[in-house]
């Protein structure tokens, strides 16, 4: 699926100014600047696309999207998430690594987005990715499978007048079912005619 992005002059500056933006590393408080792209996902608005060689770390607690550029049209190649890293080869040895390549043709043609997620937790940053997976399919999460729902679908069955049968315990005939209330069924005696109710199981 081609996405589209929003583009604007940037340049990488020392603080906040209208070309850039510049978040904080909430624990080091260090200073990381990146240019100020914006490509939509969903509801979601993630930072970049940048050239995947121009990225570096620290990378903490953020969704990343790994895109493909055919001219000015971006690919969703693949969508991963990060608790935490410093490790410079964080993508390159990655295991989908290849697959990106092939699904880019080179290495120049990747490119990296971000969603910061600084104040989540593993599961919610899990269920975004899922979102994201399950609308745009990339190629490289083809081993993604949906999580089955923990809850198991019980079939109500709606009581039947074929209920089990009894005997009257005045005459021993058969009772039949006659009407079916709420909760309970009104049988009625095939011999005397005396009416009994028995709780519906």
């Amino acid at each position: 699926m081609t996405l589209e992005f929003n583009l604007f002059k940037f340049g990488f500056c020392d603080q906040i100014c209208d070309t850039s933006v510049v978040f904080w590393e909430k624990k080091n408080r260090e200073c990381l600047k990146i240019p100020s792209l914006s490509i939509q996902i969903l509801q979601y608005e993630f930072l970049g696309p940048i050239p995947l060689g121009e990225w570096g770390p620290p990378m903490e607690k953020l969704v990343f999207l790994i895109l493909s550029r055919v001219k000015d049209n971006f690919n969703i190649v693949y969508v991963g998430n990060c608790e935490k890293t410093d490790d410079k080869s964080f993508f390159t040895q990655h295991s989908e690594f290849k697959c990106w390549i092939k699904q880019s043709g080179s290495e120049k043609s990747l490119y990296l987005a971000i969603l910061p997620m600084f104040e989540s937790d593993k599961d919610y940053r899990k269920n975004v990715l899922n979102k994201i997976m399950t609308y745009y399919k990339p190629p490289c999460n083809s081993n993604y499978t949906k999580v089955k729902p923990t809850y198991v679908i019980r079939k109500t069955e709606t009581p039947s007048l074929e209920s089990k049968k009894f005997s009257c315990p005045c005459c021993g005939s058969e009772m039949k079912p006659e009407k079916i209330l709420e909760k309970s069924t009104l049988y009625r005696c095939t011999g005397c005619g005396i009416s009994d109710t028995k709780l519906n199981s």
